[in-house]
């Protein structure tokens, strides 16, 4: 979890995520967002005559759910600041579970103690292959942000309608 300001986080930290199992729902869900209809993602015969004779979950989904297994604290992350050397090592396919690592590779301040925090992002699955590596950056807070002052619930008594 990235969970540190900026002035707190040191070169070469690991964080280690929970997994997580691709689903048929990810992807026809993916496809209607993105529009991404190619017939590697949805049209399961036309995948078996393919390379890998099955359909393939969508790389940008894979980059999207790998990235998100690494929690990251709203107090703390201001913004997600860019993504390198993005690459896809092997497939993956639905009912394939996947697990995310990150690593903190460099820190480059800003202004007002905030800073870029560089990770390496690693994904892998449950046949322990590599399937994703890349870079990615956070613009990180040089101070927690703070809570909101009022609590919406504040003037209510528990269980009131």
């Amino acid at each position: 979890m990235i969970d540190q300001i900026f002035g707190e986080l040191t070169i070469g930290q690991v964080r280690t995520s929970r997994g997580r199992t691709l689903t048929e729902s990810d992807v026809v869900n993916f496809c209607m967002l993105t529009g991404n209809w190619l017939e590697i993602h949805s049209n399961t015969e036309f995948a078996r005559s393919a390379l890998y004779g099955q359909r393939l979950v969508q790389g940008s989904l894979i980059f999207s759910i790998v990235n998100a297994l690494i929690p990251f604290d709203s107090a703390v992350v201001e913004a997600f600041y860019g993504v390198d050397r993005l690459r896809f090592l092997k497939p993956s396919f639905i009912g394939d579970t996947v697990w995310a690592r990150s690593k903190v590779i460099g820190l480059r301040p800003k202004d007002d103690g905030a800073g870029v925090a560089i990770c390496e992002l690693i994904g892998v699955n449950q046949r322990h292959e590599e399937i994703l590596r890349c870079e990615f950056s956070l613009l990180i807070r040089g101070e927690r942000l703070a809570p909101p002052e009022s609590d919406p619930f504040s003037s209510m008594e528990f269980g009131q309608r």
